[in-house]
């Protein structure tokens, strides 16, 4: 009966379009009066998630990441990347899928690199000869390595409930990363060898280093964070502290473009971005706890052990499938408080390691960034390139076919993401 109320109750306020967290909460909230349990757990319980240590690293990561975007590095990655591609047919495309891999390694959010680069690399694109639909498209989905690429928001959170090593995490989804980022490449080229595609003039060795000086300080961010976490220096948690007081150096006396009032604001954002995570967070945790104490979450991993049979192959179509439909409807930090808890177990029993189940996760969940109708970078994109959701969607389908292939390479060869960690 509880099984019902909960999911039932979920089901009907993402319908009614309730925001996500507080159809968590409140659909969390109505499952324990049904099974008679004293709703006071429900502040311990909101509490007791929201205190790890290691989420401390969110708000950290995400002021790092809000000041580097006003200092004006995503104009400088772009000029950079346009020096050395942009003379190539399809450059524009290249350059999108380059700055967007490199930012990711800065904001470590999908909506939020599509947010800061789309407005200069979509119309750029159009201008190139690429179409609003496809220059749209391909913007939302290289956003999407921002999940993907270190240091991740959304690996942090998975770190965090799986209790598996977040610096391991961040340096096993770089290949994974890539390979996307090559696939992306790969359809934009494939798309522009059909059309009159226009070309920047070829830059001079000057102009490059002119424009390497410029972005190196953007550039160094991502080196000072993995460098120091896996050299031993810091942890994830303080990696990202340094983060935030590395932005806001650069920002104040190297570019010197953030005064006191613009730091104000930055910090007002960075807040509201926040508690809206943390809230997320907190909401989804319960949810979790919830399915763990009424026993459904016991019975679905039974279900999936029956099921599989004990095969790796099996459960992974299982798990590809499930997150495949939930990564429509539901946020990365939502479904990953959801979910984990229910694959785990199974992944323990069949011998998967921790870290190559959380890449293979989140590469989903970044795949559901660009998947409608409800992907967040779809609407971002369509907002910044004013086309509507059937036209971004049709062209977002062969990244999305190509994006799905590669996933399929990253579950079933291990090695793909767990070869890295394997060297350190």
């Amino acid at each position: 009966m509880t099984t019902i109320i909960l999911f039932a109750s979920f089901v009907i306020l993402l319908l009614m379009n309730v925001p996500i967290a507080i159809t968590l909460g409140l659909s969390s909230l109505v499952a324990l009066l049904a099974e008679g349990i004293d709703p006071i757990i429900v502040p311990m319980n909101v509490y007791a998630s929201t205190s790890k240590f290691v989420l401390l690293a969110i708000p950290f990561f995400i002021l790092g990441g809000n000041i580097m975007e006003r200092v004006g590095i995503s104009r400088r990655l772009i000029v950079l990347a346009e020096k050395f591609v942009g003379h190539l047919k399809g450059g524009m495309a290249i350059v999108c899928v380059l700055v967007a891999c490199f930012f990711a390694a800065i904001s470590g959010s999908g909506p939020a690199t599509v947010a800061a680069l789309g407005m200069i690399i979509i119309p750029a694109m159009i201008k190139t000869g690429y179409s609003p639909a496809f220059s749209s498209a391909l913007m939302a989905s290289s956003g999407a390595i921002g999940v993907i690429i270190p240091p991740s928001i959304t690996f942090v959170v998975y770190g965090s409930i799986a209790g598996a090593s977040i610096g391991t995490l961040f340096i096993a989804g770089v290949i994974p990363g890539i390979l996307v980022g090559l696939g992306l490449v790969a359809v934009a080229l494939v798309v522009g060898k059909k059309l009159d595609l226009k070309t920047s003039e070829k830059a001079s060795f000057k102009e490059r280093m002119i424009a390497l000086k410029d972005a190196f300080w953007g550039l160094m961010m991502p080196v000072i964070i993995l460098g120091g976490i896996y050299g031993g220096i810091f942890t994830p948690t303080e990696a990202a502290a340094v983060s935030a007081v590395y932005g806001l150096f650069v920002g104040l006396f190297i570019y010197r473009s953030i005064n006191v009032k613009e730091l104000y604001q930055i910090l007002v954002d960075s807040t509201s971005q926040t508690a809206v995570v943390m809230l997320i967070t907190a909401t989804a945790s319960l949810f979790a706890w919830v399915i763990t104490v009424s026993g459904i979450g016991a019975a679905i991993t039974s279900l999936f052990i029956n099921v599989s049979g004990g095969s790796t192959v099996i459960f992974f179509i299982i798990v590809n499938v499930i997150l495949l439909i939930a990564g429509m409807f539901l946020d990365s930090t939502s479904a990953l408080f959801i979910f984990t808890p229910l694959f785990l177990p199974v992944a323990k029993v069949l011998g998967i390691d921790l870290i190559h189940l959380g890449v293979v996760m989140i590469v989903n969940l970044a795949i559901g960034l660009v998947t409608p109708p409800v992907g967040v970078n779809l609407y971002v994109a369509c907002g910044i390139g004013n086309i509507n959701l059937q036209k971004i969607s049709k062209a977002a389908m062969p990244l999305l076919i190509v994006s799905q292939l590669i996933l399929l390479g990253i579950t079933y060869i291990p090695k793909i993401s767990l070869f890295l960690p394997g060297l350190m």
